[in-house]
């Protein structure tokens, strides 16, 4: 690690015996607002300005730029914070901006005056502005549903991603945007009750040539009172959606304002330091450990609600008396009384249900499709949970081999590189490495030709799994150069000779892939030890970053409540070939085609105050170049295969209509043309699925295991892919009406065409793995023939 802990505190310590860090060029009075601004609900806790201190001087001395606290980035950290609170650009108005914009150059002064006096007022000025210009908002909201005609006949059109453009000048222009947005959030509730209807009177007329009345009676349970007009169901959805929206940041409390302005401090060094609360590193840490103490439910807000949604192994799923669907109104934590969830921001509520394991939570529950007055009370146990999905899973597919008979190819889904922290807390510690190492003797056992590795949706985690990870398919030698803020570099080897993996390997990347995973496919790909097949590069990920607890430092000794974490940027990383990951990543060998490939919104060089790509010297390491002499074959017949496979037509199609859609910026409020625009797509959908159907492909088959089975001996039962990407058994129908389709099936075709499209990449990256194993078995040197004596 770059800085060790006790230089921290160090440097911290002899910070606190100085005078102010800054010498105030300006008075104090001529750089704060209105103190009429500040409301006397939320203030800065007592601690808030020794935390702030101590933040910004950490970030000064210890981040990667060395930066200095100073104008500049108190410009960053203020823009951040109003772009925070308002992504937007729709809430604060330009005479905001003015009013505030001493602050703008000046919150460093305030921040590090000394460490006791340092002023956070501004983070609660501006978010209680924010506040006035929500309510605002919501308010005028309501009034223009009660008085708005809501045409949508006209051609007008509106621009809702307006993150680059500026704040509104004036409340008259920020009446105007809310307005348009407003009859656009209109505009779609009506296109899907109109769909809801439309469909509805199908099922209906189905029923009575059935003879049967589902449809009906399930309309006659919901109903409660007199039918409320379309335009009645519309406000109220809409109204609430606003006043939830209003109600989330009302219960801010004063560590929350905190936590948000101190991010933005972090933010303004670069896009991945970052302040976070208690609450934060816990969420942190469970996905590092893969586990938490809980009753095992994954939790949605739905209409306010708290609905439970997937259940896991654990209490909930054992007492037999939760299911999906149910939701949840109150907690109760053992004997005390009970907490009102409904309309509670999710994370409050998921905070209140999970606790230390053995203790009990009480949860009143509306049962799925139960009345809302029923209510039931259940009582569990927490316990250890294991968050499976984020686990390594293997899968093996049988796939015909060109020189006749079958291949068996190997695929790990790596969906993050985990490893325990807080390691004496943990009963059960998780490593990436190790779960990968029992996935790839599985595939020894069972005679598996190939391997593909699975980081298209891997985010990044442990550095150190991330080396383990790379040195299970490389003899040894260095994986990762990382270069401190002074220069040195430190090169990180894989120390251990043994190979666990030798055959050929197809590593599967994507713009999601990230930080970690970048470093494998960097280090596989610089020793010519894997084909990388995906999107045009990854991420572009290529920094470090080191957790600091600061309840650990002796400033925090006296403070009841945790003062937090900083997690801050401390290192760059660069490939054993000296080229750095950050901003531009790693490039595949075999590009696929891929919506990622044409978006500008994916990736590090779409981040503000991301680090610059740039070189070092390439370390020394032995190649095995297993992969350039089959390159140049290898993307000749993937191309000639993806240019004709119709899937890859398909999505073609569908990255033209993206690049249209991003080139124009605005969408219609024209109810015929967004119709038109939706019948288009489902219409295209329809048709596809009917050619699909007509091709009668073998569905998929594989063998799917968890690394807990596999370490029984055998392989489970076969597995036969049956949904709708892989049947596509749906046909058009005779009286199919598009405009009807399009109300309730556009997401439904989009979903159902991204999948497709997935699977087509997946079938592809098999048929390069299988055309590999191929062309490494043709060049293999041939055995000796003997030599017949005459």
């Amino acid at each position: 690690m770059i800085c060790k802990f006790g230089r921290a505190i160090l440097l911290l310590a002899l910070a606190l015996t100085l005078s102010p860090l800054h010498a105030a060029e300006t008075p104090l009075a001529s750089v704060t607002a209105s103190s009429s601004a500040v409301p006397t609900v939320l203030k800065p806790g007592p601690d808030a300005g020794k935390i702030a201190f101590v933040t910004a001087f950490m970030m000064w001395k210890l981040e990667y730029l060395q930066h200095p606290f100073d104008a500049t980035m108190s410009a960053r950290m203020f823009d951040g914070y109003l772009t925070a609170l308002d992504p937007q650009h729709m809430h604060f108005l330009q005479a905001d901006l003015n009013e505030f914009g001493a602050y703008r150059t000046n919150l460093d002064r305030l921040t590090m005056k000394s460490s006791e006096v340092a002023d956070t007022r501004p983070a609660y000025e501006l978010f209680y502005r924010y506040m006035d210009r929500l309510r605002e908002h919501v308010d005028f909201v309501d009034q223009a549903l009660k008085t708005e005609k809501f045409d949508f006949t006209t051609e007008d059109r509106v621009t809702l991603d307006r993150r680059a453009l500026p704040y509104p000048k004036n409340i008259d222009e920020a009446h105007t945007i809310w307005l348009q947005r407003l009859r656009y959030e209109y505009l779609l509730e009506k296109i899907s009750r109109d769909g809801k209807k439309t469909n509805a009177v199908a099922a209906v007329k189905s029923d009575q040539a059935t003879g049967t009345n589902s449809v009906a009676d399930a309309a006659h349970a919901e109903k409660s009172g007199p039918p409320k007009t379309m335009r009645e169901e519309i406000t109220d959805t809409l109204s609430r959606n606003y006043h939830r929206t209003l109600k989330v940041f009302q219960e801010w409390d004063s560590s929350d304002v905190l936590n948000q302005y101190l991010e933005s401090l972090a933010r303004a060094y670069d896009p991945h330091s970052d302040y976070q609360g208690r609450d934060e590193y816990e969420d942190f840490a469970m996905q590092m450990n893969l586990s938490l103490f809980g009753i095992g439910a994954e939790l949605k807000s739905v209409d306010g609600y708290c609905r439970i949604d997937n259940l896991l192994n654990g209490p909930a799923k054992a007492s037999g008396k939760i299911k999906a669907g149910d939701r949840i109104v109150e907690v109760a934590q053992s004997n005390q009384p009970p907490v009102n969830i409904f309309e509670m921001p999710i994370n409050k509520a998921v905070r209140l249900i999970r606790g230390p394991k053995d203790t009990e939570v009480r949860l009143t529950i509306i049962p799925a499709n139960a009345p809302e007055t029923t209510r039931q009370i259940v009582s569990l146990t927490r316990d250890e949970i294991k968050l499976e999905n984020g686990e390594a899973k293997g899968r093996i597919y049988e796939v015909p081999n060109p020189k006749g008979g079958t291949l068996r190819l190997g695929l790990i889904d790596l969906p993050s590189f985990y490893a325990t922290i807080d390691a004496d807390g943990n009963p059960t510690p998780k490593s990436t490495s190790a779960d990968v190492a029992h996935l790839l003797k599985k595939f020894r056992d069972e005679k598996v030709a190939g391997v593909m590795l699975d980081l298209r949706r891997n985010g990044g985690g442990s550095l150190e799994e991330a080396i383990r990870l790379a040195g299970l398919f490389i003899k040894q030698g260095p994986v990762v150069q990382i270069k401190r803020y002074d220069g040195k570099i430190e090169v990180r080897d894989d120390t251990d000779p043994s190979i666990a993996y030798d055959g050929p390997l197809v590593l599967l990347t994507s713009r999601l892939s990230a930080s970690a995973s970048e470093i494998v496919a960097g280090a596989l790909q610089d020793y010519g030890r894997a084909l990388i097949v995906g999107d045009t590069s990854t991420f572009g990920k290529g920094t470090a970053q080191q957790i600091f607890y600061l309840s650990k430092m002796a400033v925090f000794s006296d403070m009841k409540h945790d003062p937090g974490t900083l997690k801050l940027t401390n290192s760059k990383f660069y490939r054993a070939s000296g080229a750095s990951t950050e901003e531009r990543g790693v490039a595949a060998d075999v590009i696929l085609p891929s919506l990622y490939n044409e978006s500008t919104e994916v990736g590090e060089v779409d981040l503000d105050n991301h680090f610059p790509w740039d070189t070092i010297a390439s370390s020394k390491f032995d190649r095995v170049n297993m992969v350039q002499a089959e390159l140049a074959e290898l993307v000749r017949r993937s191309s000639a295969r993806t240019s004709t496979n119709k899937e890859f037509t398909y999505l073609r199609a569908d990255i033209d209509r993206f690049r249209k859609q991003r080139a124009d910026k605005t969408v219609s409020l024209s109810e015929k043309e967004q119709l038109a625009e939706r019948a288009q797509v489902v219409t295209d959908h329809q048709q596809r699925e009917k050619e699909r159907a007509s091709r009668k492909a073998p569905l998929p088959k594989y063998y799917e295991f968890t690394v807990e089975r596999s370490a029984l001996p055998g392989l489970p039962a076969l597995t036969t892919q049956t949904n709708a990407v892989a049947s596509a058994d749906m046909e058009l129908t005779a009286d199919f009406d598009p405009l009807a389709g399009t109300r309730d099936g556009l997401s439904d075709a989009l979903t159902s065409e991204t999948e497709h499209a997935e699977a087509a990449r997946l079938q592809e990256a098999k048929d390069i793995l299988t055309d590999y194993i191929t062309l490494l078995s043709e060049a293999a040197p041939k055995p000796a023939q003997p030599t017949l004596a005459k």
